[in-house]
């Protein structure tokens, strides 16, 4: 007889060969280096960090969907919710990372892509991520799921686009709402952050048994339904807590970098005599713009 602490072993399997689930990430891969070739090839290439970021995020789609981890996704909760954590959250993020506003520039050209950029609007954005958040946590969704390959690879095409345009919404190169500043994008990271929280504390807390399908999986790794829930909502716990301390402090370096930066802008106006407001120069610093305004005032000032 095996020792009960060796005998799970037996159960990590091998990878998940699901073809429907793996078609997307390798055909975005594709289609991101033959559009970074072009504009290499144009005297535009794409930073090497954005093009790990971006290949480092399909690497982590991948990993989730054919690794012993999708295997054992299917027989306990926290394999199968850090699979999500790994797609939604931690890959979505390092995508967005890796696009620039010339890479997109050929999809956002095409009628469907200008009508869907209303889902990278923050509010439509965050909107669409806690309901789809939620709602594949149903019971009957998520056990389906389970069941289907089909449904699981809706849920998990839903979880990384929604994740996608959440993400999108506040660290990607589409224009934003002017009244999205640093203030709103605190609480932008705030809200995402509480909203994940909550469901990792009712997967952590609750006394109620939420997938009953997992009970053979749960016996064989030798966990009860409780243990394993409470163990994916720490999962969610965990990540969403280094992910929020991670942003919290890119946005304190943005905030101090653009003040540095408005402040330079304004200063240098100044002392060529020339009209510039505040109001303009934070606006064309927080659209990445600086330099740009920075140019026009020293031709202005030399004309």
């Amino acid at each position: 007889m095996l020792d009960p602490v060796i005998a799970p072993l037996a159960h990590v399997g091998g990878g998940v060969f699901e073809p429907l689930q793996i078609l997307s990430p390798l055909a975005a891969l594709t289609a991101y280096w033959v559009r970074a070739r072009t504009l290499a090839r144009q005297g535009r290439p794409v930073p090497a960090w954005r093009m790990a970021c971006f290949a480092a995020g399909i690497a982590l789609i991948l990993a989730a969907l054919v690794s012993p981890l999708a295997h054992i996704g299917g027989e306990l909760i926290l394999a199968h919710m850090a699979q999500h954590v790994m797609m939604a959250d931690l890959a979505a993020l390092l995508i967005v990372l890796g696009l620039t506003g010339p890479l997109l520039q050929p999809l956002l050209a095409t009628r469907v892509a200008r009508r869907l950029r209303v889902l990278a609007h923050p509010v439509v954005a965050f909107v669409l991520w806690a309901a789809d958040l939620y709602v594949w946590h149903l019971p009957g969704l998520y056990q389906a799921a389970l069941g289907s390959e089909p449904v699981h690879t809706l849920q998990h095409g839903s979880f990384v686009l929604f994740g996608f345009t959440m993400w999108l919404a506040l660290l990607g190169p589409l224009p934003q709402p002017e009244w999205f500043g640093n203030g709103a994008k605190l609480l932008y990271i705030v809200g995402v952050r509480l909203t994940g929280a909550l469901l990792g504390n009712i997967f952590l807390w609750s006394g109620s048994v939420f997938y009953p399908d997992y009970r053979p999986g749960q016996a064989s790794w030798n966990l009860s339904p409780l243990q394993d829930q409470g163990a994916a909502g720490t999962i969610m716990m965990i990540e969403s807590s280094i992910v929020t301390v991670v942003l919290l402090g890119w946005l304190f370096l943005k905030t101090a970098r653009e003040s540095e930066e408005r402040q330079e802008l304004l200063e240098l106006a100044t002392a060529r005599g020339l009209e510039l407001s505040e109001r303009r120069a934070a606006r064309a610093v927080a659209s990445g713009r600086g330099d740009e305004l920075r140019r026009r005032l020293e031709r202005a000032a030399v004309g």
